[in-house]
């Protein structure tokens, strides 16, 4: 029988950057689950991962990781209504923008350094998904990209942003949600990899990689998204 208790840590596992999501009335919830493209979208691509498999492994891979891809995306869709601003971004907000970018492209470019821990006095080492989710600012306040969607949303209101890039920047944070989704899913399961069922090393491995896919996805989406913020109208 699939553990209970990973389930629920699944569930859990978004509800670390924010609870507004469980404090939304339930019929706004279910009409946000169903009209958000970014949930069907990662319900898709979870689905069309593992459409042969029938083992209780890959249920419990497609359960966990179907949790908390909606948690965090109903989580983030519930809060935009209430943090809606008509006012751009700040300085600081801007510059939350360009460091979380350039960690993301630190990460991976020492994607195998900063996915391993070693334990003290040249113990065990082992892949470790948990910093992917720090550096995409899932993990703490304190993250430069942590809710950075609420920056993205005030970006229209910049009087001297470049019109032209309009297009690209709101396909850009349309992509930045759903890479984040993804990534947020497969390192959460990468992190419980060696204790799921049927799983192991091999398994940690398997997703981290996934996530590492996600994390290029949403470094490319990131920087359109600089692209525009530091774009001048003509």
């Amino acid at each position: 029988m699939v553990n209970s208790s990973i389930l629920l840590l699944a569930a859990m596992a978004s509800s670390a950057t924010t609870t507004t999501a469980f404090t939304t009335a339930p019929k706004v919830l279910v009409n946000l689950v169903q009209s958000s493209p970014t949930i069907a979208t990662t319900t898709t691509a979870i689905h069309a991962h593992s459409t042969t498999s029938t083992t209780r492994r890959d249920f419990f891979v497609r359960t966990t990781a179907a949790t908390v891809a909606t948690t965090f995306a109903v989580t983030t869709l519930a809060a935009e209504p209430a943090n809606a601003a008509s006012t751009p971004p700040t300085p600081e907000e801007i510059q939350r923008i360009k460091t979380g970018y350039e960690n993301i492209q630190y990460l991976l470019a020492n994607w195998e350094k900063e996915t391993t821990t070693c334990r003290e006095n040249g113990g065990e080492c082992k892949r470790d998904a948990d910093p992917v989710r720090k550096y995409l600012g899932l993990r703490s306040t304190t993250d430069p990209l942590f809710q950075i969607e609420k920056v993205f949303a005030k970006v229209r209101f910049m009087e001297d942003i470049d019109p032209d890039k309009l297009e690209a920047f709101f396909d850009a944070t349309e992509e930045w949600n759903s890479s984040m989704t993804m990534t947020n899913s497969m390192a959460f399961i990468s992190q419980f990899g060696e204790y799921n069922p049927g799983g192991g090393k091999d398994e940690v491995l398997k997703y981290l990689n996934e996530a590492q896919i996600q994390v290029v996805l949403a470094e490319k989406a990131l920087r359109v998204i600089l692209d525009c913020v530091n774009s001048t109208a003509p």
